[in-house]
């Protein structure tokens, strides 16, 4: 359990967003116990942290200093033997703790610290962890998934008929005994995930059992599809939906885009993001690449070095100035919001629909000794006019949030030059950190967020097929 702890703690102290002491995380993690054990209560004074049973002091410790470079790792460690001892003192004096057992013990001490830091950071426990990482076996781009199997290696479970796998012959039911050269164990595909996983282009060897014959197969990794992009013309717009950002979304744009234009070019172009929730960060960019010349398509800040970054777009705009409108709702979260925001803030594309999520933060995973895994948020998102994306999300300036009607009203305002939300984005734009949440709140209620609905889609591509209204919904 200390080394679960020490390597968490050291980790959250190093690259959490948010600056926390060793302190703050032996009483945050102690307060987990007291959910669990109402009759523990915590005093604080400083450093000294005092844990109590029905009044009466069990232990007090003075919590570790943070110095110098090497300061997160021993603090965390430090913090983490502290931590380890009141747990200690407070098992022996509960049966309600003895009764939740260790596992639980590490989940509510994680769970305690992250209830003070942020709602994205979280631990995920080994079992998750492992089934986590089995759903992945296989999405390296081999087009197979493998299961646990009787006997040695692991079973093939499925194969895709587009993939390397099945090009190679593959069959379900074949068993893999080895990935380069390394044998399979009975019942460990989290180690065939890890063997499988690799960048697209790069060889796999695999040996394979098909029924009594042995053979070396040799795979070449491809880049996954995800959820397909798809699109339709509909009133000569051309409305392409994103489902999620994975590693092939900016060339399945990027194709719908070229398709459509070489069959006469539309008169605007419609990126539907609502409900998409994310995905890779990096296609963020590259799809507002796809729209923009250079500059700053955004920036992500954190107090670890390696959290901050600028993410450039170089361009050219492959479809040449087209009306860009992009559609959003309530569900619309993380990268799908990036590109929205991007897109606006260097007024390339108007915002249709709903406020969004407003999940402006990046998680990092770090791996634990128990197998299982923190997630922890270690950056901001920062859009290219330096407002913050978290909180806020991103505000429309076609609002749909009144129904038809009164969606019908404002895109009539637009369309006569009137800008309805305008003094709202203005005041996003202005938003530096850190951000009120009062303030977050009185801007998102402007116009409140929703789930998708057929008018909204037909208010967009109304939108895109008017290009002067397109310019008095930008943000400015």
């Amino acid at each position: 359990m200390r080394l679960v702890l020490g390597t968490g703690f050291a980790a959250i102290l190093e690259r959490h967003l948010e600056a926390a002491s060793p302190a703050d995380l032996i009483v945050w993690a102690l307060a987990g116990l007291t959910d669990i054990d109402p009759s523990l209560s915590l005093r604080r004074s400083g450093r000294d942290v005092t844990l109590a049973v029905s009044g009466r002091a069990l232990l007090t410790r003075t919590a570790p200093a943070m110095n110098g470079p090497d300061g997160p790792a021993r603090a965390g460690g430090a913090a983490a033997d502290d931590l380890t001892r009141f747990q200690e003192a407070a098992w022996a004096q509960s049966q309600l703790l003895r009764r939740a057992g260790a596992p639980r013990l590490i989940a509510e001490s994680f769970e305690g610290i992250f209830a003070h830091l942020d709602p994205f950071s979280r631990y995920i426990t080994p079992e998750e962890a492992q089934a986590a990482r089995e759903r992945r076996t296989g999405e390296a781009g081999l087009g197979l998934r493998l299961a646990p199997g009787r006997g040695a290696g692991a079973v093939i479970a499925a194969v895709s008929s587009s993939g390397p796998a099945a090009r190679a012959g593959l069959r379900i039911g074949d068993r893999v005994l080895a990935i380069d050269g390394q044998a399979l164990r009975t019942r460990d595909p989290g180690v065939a995930a890890g063997l499988l996983e690799g960048p697209a282009g790069s060889e796999v060897q695999l040996l394979v059992q098909q029924g009594r014959t042995r053979k070396e197969v040799r795979l070449v990794r491809t880049l996954p599809m995800g959820s397909p992009v798809t699109s339709e013309r509909r009133d000569d717009i051309l409305v392409i939906r994103i489902p999620t950002f994975s590693a092939q979304t900016d060339r399945q744009v990027a194709a719908a885009l070229l398709g459509a234009i070489a069959q006469g070019r539309p008169r605007g172009v419609v990126l539907d993001l609502r409900g998409n929730r994310g995905g890779l960060l990096s296609q963020a960019a590259a799809v507002a690449d796809i729209f923009l010349g250079e500059g700053e398509a955004f920036r992500t800040i954190g107090r670890h070095p390696d959290a901050s970054r600028i993410y450039v777009t170089t361009g050219p705009d492959i479809t040449d100035g087209l009306p860009v409108v992009t559609l959003v709702d309530g569900r619309t979260a993380s990268s799908a919001e990036i590109l929205a925001a991007a897109l606006g803030d260097r007024g390339r594309a108007a915002v249709a629909g709903t406020v969004t999520m407003g999940k402006g933060t990046v998680q990092v995973v770090i791996p634990l000794p128990d197998g299982g895994e923190l997630l922890i948020s270690w950056s901001r998102l920062v859009m290219p006019a330096g407002w913050p994306l978290q909180l806020v999300g991103v505000i429309p300036g076609l609002c749909t949030a009144g129904g038809p009607e009164r969606t019908a009203v404002n895109l009539a305002a637009l369309q006569a030059g009137a800008r309805p939300m305008g003094p709202v984005q203005a005041a996003e734009r202005a938003l530096r950190l850190p951000v009120r949440e009062a303030e977050a709140e009185r801007l998102r209620a402007a116009c409140p967020p929703g789930d998708a609905t057929e008018s909204e889609l037909a208010a967009a591509r109304a939108l895109a097929a008017d290009p002067f209204a397109i310019v008095a919904a930008l943000p400015r």
